[in-house]
């Protein structure tokens, strides 16, 4: 049953046109983009998102050569065999973005909802098909979803890491530059992003008004949660919102955040009575996005640190020290807000010692409690 009214039905403008449209397959092509996007925009997807979607069906197109009514999964196979592997081959996961792009686009254009398929056999003599498949699409799997050198800080590097930044605090402040102030915003904004579990984006994104109290944990005051409101989005949805519990395991940070909230921190920026925004700059209400980075990997750098450790390693940490803490794993899958456990396990890297911990705890298991290891027995 097809219904007119819905968004991205087939317009008016090719409906009632004659059949020997003057460059035909170009204006259909281009209003079935249009329609697509209408659709998503009534699904409430972001205009980036949709855009970067529209972009890859006409990249397809133009290498396809032809139009959707007489694309065939073979045209798909070719155009990601050569993505992946020309001159500069794209990574497994744009691979799948591109692919999800054009199944979803065909998946519309085949919907008899939308009235595309009988506009084209009475147009062109053929309709569209979906031509993405399980059998000719890239394997879904979170094995590839962290760089295989991006891992969770040891315990010792985030020290001297950390112990970094306030020793150059204090020279700066003792020199009498005015860089000390930045230096002490990005020293605790790093420590609260390590406490808390965040993307570079969540933190740089909190204001005053994000923290509140745990009724459960009265000793933590206003601090006792953290309201994220720029979390990562699913399928080109937008930000959402999830709050993350202070942890007994990181109830240092309350302390620091009293201080940079309550105290004389954050006020000592001119720019500070602006706005809501938890870390001013210099110039501006809020810090830059690419900030915080910059210097981070400034810290890391000076203390010697590899450069696969960014900024976002504070989270891989944070989940890891939570599992090694022996929290239970989908308490820490909501807390950083993983819409999947598998995604938690892909970010968690715990030591060696941990590793050895556990072990030795299963044998002294096993000895004390024998029939615990053999049931049966």
């Amino acid at each position: 049953m097809r219904v007119q009214g819905v968004p991205g039905f087939v317009p008016r403008v090719l409906r009632d046109a004659e059949v020997g449209l003057f460059r035909a397959e170009d204006r259909v092509f281009d209003a079935m983009l249009d329609g697509w996007k209408a659709q998503m925009l009534a699904r409430g997807l972001t205009t980036q998102t949709i855009e970067g979607r529209c972009r890859v069906l006409r990249r397809f197109q133009e290498y396809a050569s032809t139009f959707p009514w007489t694309w065939r999964p073979v045209d798909l196979d070719d155009y990601m065999a050569e993505r992946r592997s020309g001159e500069k081959p794209i990574s497994l996961t744009t691979l799948r973005s591109d692919s999800n792009a054009i199944a979803m686009f065909c998946a519309y254009l085949s919907s008899p909802a939308y009235g595309w398929g009988a506009f084209c056999e009475q147009t062109f003599g053929d309709v569209p098909a979906q031509i993405a498949f399980d059998w000719n699409a890239p394997r879904h799997t979170t094995d590839d979803a962290v760089p295989p050198r991006r891992r969770a800080f040891k315990r010792n590097e985030l020290q001297k890491l950390f112990d970094y930044m306030d020793d150059l605090v204090d020279r700066e402040y003792a020199a009498g530059s005015k860089r000390w102030l930045p230096a002490l915003r990005d020293s605790i904004a790093f420590k609260v992003c390590y406490a808390y579990g965040l993307r570079r984006r969540e933190v740089t994104m909190l204001d005053l008004h994000d923290f509140g109290p745990n009724p459960h944990v009265p000793s933590y005051g206003e601090f006792g949660a953290v309201t994220i409101r720029w979390a990562k989005g699913t399928a080109g949805s937008g930000p959402r919102r999830r709050t993350v519990l202070t942890v007994p395991e990181f109830e240092w940070v309350v302390d620091l955040l009293r201080f940079w909230i309550c105290e004389e921190g954050r006020d000592r920026f001119h720019t500070a009575d602006r706005s809501a925004a938890l870390w001013p700059s210099e110039r501006a209400d809020r810090i830059a996005l690419g900030s915080l980075g910059d210097s981070f990997a400034a810290a890391r750098d000076a203390v010697g640190l590899s450069g696969e450790l960014g900024l976002h390693c504070l989270r891989h940490s944070y989940i890891t020290h939570l599992i090694e803490a022996g929290y239970d794993p989908a308490f820490v899958q909501t807390q950083v807000g993983h819409a999947y456990a598998s995604v938690t396990s892909v970010y968690t890297s715990v030591g060696d010692d941990f590793k050895q911990k556990t072990i030795q705890k299963m044998i002294a298991r096993r000895i004390t409690r024998p029939e615990e290891a053999n049931p049966d027995g």
